[in-house]
């Protein structure tokens, strides 16, 4: 990694997961870290606090992204709208247009985005969330700032509600009727291994301005992956049924009921699982190697997961 002791990064969506994820290694590689949020409040316990500056406002309003991105390097865009008021499409691309041409105007080097893995087929038959998620990715692809659009699936860590999903499903129902696109592959990623790409992307050469699949090693169905973190919580096997009929607005109700994750958040997630979500590139190797003690395996992530204290 070059130098970057007198960079600054800004980290948006500092108070979800992943941003909040992504301070502590970006202050280790040396970088000064401002972060964007609408209630500085939320960060009072984050033990990196005191370390990094903090920028108190609405991503929505150009002003405070003028204010945000002035002197910043590298910017990292960790936004979505999925919740329970709905449209978030739309919203998640007006929040995306705004921020890329707010970052034209500041001159920075290099946007960094996190998005969704996707099959190639018609947007049209994608789902709603990774639509949008291609879209937003499409919307930084196309400003005049080098963007580096990472796709992912489902991110194993203990405070990721993709995993928060497949654990209390697990745990909370020893049999289920479920879906036939269950059987769907996914290739997850550990919470490492997403946050060692995004680091890194930031020293993408100013001439790389592309889309790149991220994911582990292990590649498996829903249902497998249900059946493996079974056995590694120490429960017994689950007896699963699949039934072709359960829809995915039918089945994001259905974990609605036995999961705490608000249904405007599970809505999107359950729909993006129609998809087999699998890497058809690892062109990042060109430019960013692999970690050094190798991607994290599916298990080792879930066990890693699992002695999470939040969890």
């Amino acid at each position: 990694m070059s130098d970057t002791s007198s960079r600054t990064a800004l980290v948006t969506g500092v108070t979800g997961y992943i941003g909040g994820a992504l301070v502590r290694p970006l202050l280790d590689a040396g970088y000064r870290v401002r972060a964007l949020t609408r209630s500085a409040r939320k960060l009072t316990d984050a033990p990196w606090r005191p370390e990094i500056e903090v920028v108190e406002g609405d991503a929505s309003k150009d002003a405070d992204l003028d204010r945000a991105l002035e002197g910043v390097d590298v910017a990292y865009y960790l936004l979505h709208s999925m919740d329970a008021q709905g449209d978030f499409e739309r919203r998640d691309a007006e929040l995306a247009t705004d921020f890329a041409a707010a970052a034209e105007r500041a001159g920075i080097a290099r946007l960094v985005y996190l998005g969704g893995l996707h099959p190639d087929m018609p947007d049209e038959k994608l789902s709603p969330h990774l639509r949008s998620r291609v879209e937003v990715g499409e919307i930084f692809l196309d400003s005049a700032v080098p963007a580096a659009c990472l796709q992912a699936g489902i991110v194993l860590g203990a405070g990721s509600a993709s995993f928060q999903m497949l654990s209390f499903l697990t745990e909370r129902l020893p049999v289920m009727i479920a879906p036939t696109w269950l059987r769907n592959r996914i290739q997850p990623i550990a919470i490492d291994d997403a946050v060692y790409y995004l680091v890194h992307a930031a020293d993408l050469p100013p001439e790389v301005n592309r889309t790149f699949d991220i994911g582990g090693p292990d590649v498996f169905t829903y249902t497998e992956m249900i059946q493996r973190y079974a056995r590694i919580a120490g429960l017994r096997e689950r007896v699963i049924a699949p039934v072709p009929v359960l829809t995915p607005g039918l089945a994001s109700h259905w974990i609605g009921l036995v999961t705490p994750i608000e249904s405007g958040l599970a809505r999107p997630l359950v729909g993006s699982l129609v998809h087999e979500v699998v890497c058809k590139e690892h062109d990042i190797a060109q430019y960013i190697p692999d970690p050094p003690d190798g991607l994290v395996a599916f298990d080792d992530a879930v066990e890693e997961a699992l002695a999470d204290p939040t969890t």
